[in-house]
């Protein structure tokens, strides 16, 4: 199968890019940049495909069955929706979109073509996160009536001036860029239900003074104080869905020396707290005495399992957990939470 990389910055080539070349049934005909030097490197680099500049060279190759769009937010609606309409699939990294009329845009082009359009919520391929869900249907915890759920960084604001921190490129900050993730994991371990009331505040505060910002880690790039700064690096939510009620603390940036990468699954028979990116701990009781237990396992790499998993549904037409239908839920609560921001006022989705 013959595939292009849309956006060849650090994302494609730690995740998407090596994951493609070693699939055995994926060829990269392309990669794609705006920046030529990037997409030039990467040909170099893996040893195939070749170099553009303007993603439209791609929709014009029949030949090319499926794209990774990983390009900045702002453009993710626009290329995904002329890749579909050319009649390619496509894996487009998270988030879906800036706002949730785009990812709608690009749920009703996916349902117009009929072809494959996947989000890059790559934890729905975790297998950390698959053992929890999969003790979750089985009733272990009981019935989920609570998920708390805390993204939080001392100050560790990307980038701070560049894309990152512009609304019009990103569409958003710390909730955009790293709640997504967090938020996709509750949904897809609660069986995705349906969001009902959304109340948050969003606070942009430590970035503001770009110059006088002292940062622990500067990760996406050096600080360009000419740039932008207009995005939130901290918030706080709370949403009421058709399953548990969900709260959330985020930021990237906080007067807090503590980073905290976790969500606790709270059940009325056992709780889980999962450490983000690594393992989890189920505590529960038996034989009327406390429980926790501890659960390790060897992972797999999560970005090689979603680019097998997209590279197959290609191939058979599955439709995959990572689907735009599912990824339009969590736009959709994403864009209450800054409607209820900007409004100060409950949100309701019902």
């Amino acid at each position: 199968m013959k595939v292009a990389v849309i956006g060849c910055g650090s994302l494609a080539n730690a995740a998407h890019i090596p994951a493609y070349v070693s699939n055995p049934d994926a060829e990269i005909a392309y990669f794609c940049d705006i920046i030529p030097e990037r997409a030039l490197a990467a040909v170099e680099k893996y040893h195939c495909g070749k170099a553009v500049t303007d993603y439209r060279e791609i929709l014009a190759d029949r030949e090319v069955e499926a794209v990774s769009v990983c390009t900045p937010n702002n453009v993710h609606a626009s290329i995904s929706i002329d890749c579909l309409r050319a009649g390619k699939n496509v894996l487009c990294e998270k988030p879906a979109a800036r706002t949730y009329s785009e990812a709608l845009e690009m749920q009703k082009a996916q349902h117009e073509t009929g072809k494959i359009l996947n989000i890059g919520v790559v934890n729905r391929f975790n297998d950390h996160v698959n053992l929890m869900k999969k003790l979750i249907d089985s009733g272990e915890l009981g019935e989920i009536y609570h998920v708390y759920v805390s993204f939080r960084s001392h100050r560790s604001i990307p980038g701070l001036g560049g894309p990152f921190t512009t609304k019009a490129i990103a569409g958003g900050g710390a909730l955009i860029d790293w709640g997504v993730h967090f938020l996709d994991i509750v949904m897809y371990c609660c069986g995705d239900p349906a969001p009902l009331t959304v109340s948050g505040e969003t606070f942009c505060r430590l970035g503001r003074d770009m110059r006088g910002y002292v940062y622990t880690d500067m990760w996406a790039g050096p600080p360009d104080y000419s740039g932008t700064y207009d995005v939130e690096d901290s918030v706080a939510g709370f949403i009421r869905t058709s399953g548990p009620v969900i709260t959330l603390n985020g930021a990237w940036a906080q007067n807090i020396g503590e980073n905290e990468m976790f969500i606790d699954f709270i059940g009325d028979k056992a709780g889980i707290r999962l450490q983000y990116g690594s393992d989890f701990t189920l505590y529960g009781t038996k034989d009327g005495a406390l429980t926790e237990t501890h659960l390790k396992q060897k992972a797999a790499n999560h970005f090689q399992t979603e680019i097998d998993a997209f590279v197959r549904s290609v191939q058979t037409g599955e439709k995959l957990a990572s689907h735009i239908d599912t990824a339009v839920i969590t736009a959709r609560m994403m864009q209450a939470l800054y409607d209820s921001a900007g409004q100060h006022r409950e949100i309701s989705l019902a």
